[in-house]
């Protein structure tokens, strides 16, 4: 390969490594929120079950005998 052949292939390698790091579905969305753990997730969850609990005994009709 000549010297023409070796330059045209670098650039041709940096055009393409350019273009895999571009991620057209991450573009103008939210970032990322760091690491949640599985702890912490738990703790979300039972917060959400409480909370539509909650929700669900105040929708309930009150039946008075």
């Amino acid at each position: 390969m000549n010297k023409k052949q070796k330059i045209i292939k670098k650039i041709a390698k940096r055009a393409k490594a350019r273009l895999n790091k571009v991620d057209p579905v991450t573009i103008g969305s939210p970032a990322k929120s760091g690491y949640i753990s599985k702890a912490d997730r738990a703790k979300m969850a039972a917060v959400e079950a409480t909370t539509e609990q909650v929700e669900g005994q105040q929708d309930a009709p009150i039946i008075e005998e």
